[in-house]
């Protein structure tokens, strides 16, 4: 793609990211054919192509965004498909997000849309702050069809109907490794997830230290800053993101890391780049050390030789989430481990495709999310599964809420073969208590 920056605007690191990004882009349109929002909506503009030509003009122009660019690049999933499509390599993730950043900083949002994003940036990073509007939104879910705001009516809905309760094992401390210590490994707990279902770290843990594992729950370390990252509030996402690169530096430097876990992975991807976020910062070399030693939970698993089991008798539907496939570029790992545990493994149809959680879109464009929901579910019923299985807390609550087939963690599936308690869901699922998977 032909690009006309200026020297002066070119001096700028990040518009000299954005050219060299943009001058990638070849025009081919293959990110149309894996785009979820271009086959929803069928507009040029709502599929990567198009948003980079909208991004180009914005950016070289220098242009404040109107209302039109801003409506096709929040539409955006960030999903990533194009980036697993493109045969040019164009860094479509870097780009949008320094169109989100630009946006952030020269468009003035309605009220309603400031006021949305203003609360979920300072209510979900905050496990004890999620906790509280949870029991609020508990209380108001009765009234969820009366709200006039599909997103309003959106946020309600998601509250389950029991919260579970607070898991120390969240809280800055030394697991030791059963037997020889084989790796010393720092676990990202997180920050929505541990308000949502604690039962993924604590299944994360045990599996961990039954294979050897020293882990590490640092100190200072908490959300990964995914969520304000991808509403362009780089000052905030920064600030969050920093706490954990020092965390995690001060236990590189003292007793030594073989890896930081992570065991969702929208929060890998962002961890993953922090090298490039923080490229132009002075934490540049730590967050460049961290980024370098970020895994997915399955990365690690695949290190420490998980034990075959028997057969299971039990088929597990698996859903690759966007993060994990196209942002970590991470596609067998998960179901090799599921087959080597013994448990049958089923792909749906269109498994690349968005199950429209995305962060926080389910709550910004309810409208295209739910299409998106009703499609993957239906492909993932459709093979018959005994339980649905995901490496991601958000497409779990999103498949979660659309189905009566249990879902839960890859890693509650592999600790449960290995010598651990059964998934409380799939326990759930037995006494005929359906919904979404964190129910208690």
């Amino acid at each position: 793609m032909k690009t006309e920056f200026t020297p002066a605007q070119l001096a700028d690191p990040k518009i000299a990211r954005a050219n060299q990004i943009l001058r990638s882009c070849v025009h081919c349109g293959f990110c149309t054919a894996t785009c979820p929002t271009y086959q929803v909506l069928g507009d040029e503009l709502d599929s990567p192509r198009g948003r980079i030509y909208l991004i180009k003009d914005m950016l070289e122009n220098e242009r404040v965004p109107d209302e039109k660019t801003v409506g096709h690049i929040d539409r955006c999933l960030s999903c990533l498909a194009c980036m697993t499509t493109c045969p040019s390599g164009v860094h479509y993730m870097h780009l949008v997000d320094q169109a989100r950043e630009y946006i952030e900083a020269r468009y003035k949002r309605p009220l309603g849309d400031r006021t949305l994003r203003w609360i979920l940036a300072r209510i979900l990073p905050y496990p004890m702050r999620f906790r509280v509007a949870l029991l609020g939104a508990k209380i108001g879910r009765p009234f969820a069809r009366l709200m006039p705001d599909a997103r309003l009516r959106a946020m309600l809905e998601m509250a389950p109907k029991h919260i579970p309760p607070v898991s120390r094992n969240d809280d800055p401390q030394t697991f030791q490794a059963h037997g020889a210590r084989r790796m010393r490994v720092a676990l990202m707990t997180g920050c929505a997830q541990r308000a949502l279902n604690t039962d993924i770290n604590d299944a994360t843990i045990r599996l961990l230290t039954r294979l050897g594992c020293e882990v590490v729950v640092a100190s200072g370390a908490g959300c990964c800053g995914a969520l304000t990252h991808h509403m362009g509030k780089t000052a905030e996402s920064h600030a969050t993101a920093a706490k954990n690169i020092k965390a995690w530096a001060r236990e590189m430097d003292g007793e030594g890391l073989d890896a930081i876990v992570i065991n969702t992975s929208g929060c890998g991807t962002t961890v993953k780049d922090y090298g490039h976020m923080f490229r132009l910062e002075p934490l540049a070399a730590d967050a460049a050390r961290v980024s370098a030693i970020a895994m997915d939970v399955s990365e690690v698993l695949m290190r420490l030789d998980l034990p075959e089991g028997t057969d299971k008798d039990l088929t597990v539907a698996y859903h690759a989430a966007c993060s994990l496939q196209h942002g970590q570029k991470i596609k067998t790992f998960p179901k090799d481990l599921l087959r080597r545990a013994g448990f049958t493994v089923a792909e749906p149809a269109d498994s690349h495709l968005c199950c429209g959680s995305a962060g926080t879109y389910n709550l910004m464009q309810p409208a295209i999310s739910k299409q998106l929901k009703d499609r993957k579910v239906r492909t993932l019923e459709a093979a018959r599964p005994d339980i649905i299985a995901a490496g991601n807390i958000g497409c779990m609550m999103q498949i979660g809420s659309g189905t009566a087939v249990p879902v839960v963690h890859t890693v509650e599936l592999l600790d449960w073969a290995t010598g651990g308690p059964k998934p409380p869901a799939m326990t759930r699922a037995a006494q005929g208590h359906t919904g979404v998977p964190f129910l208690r």
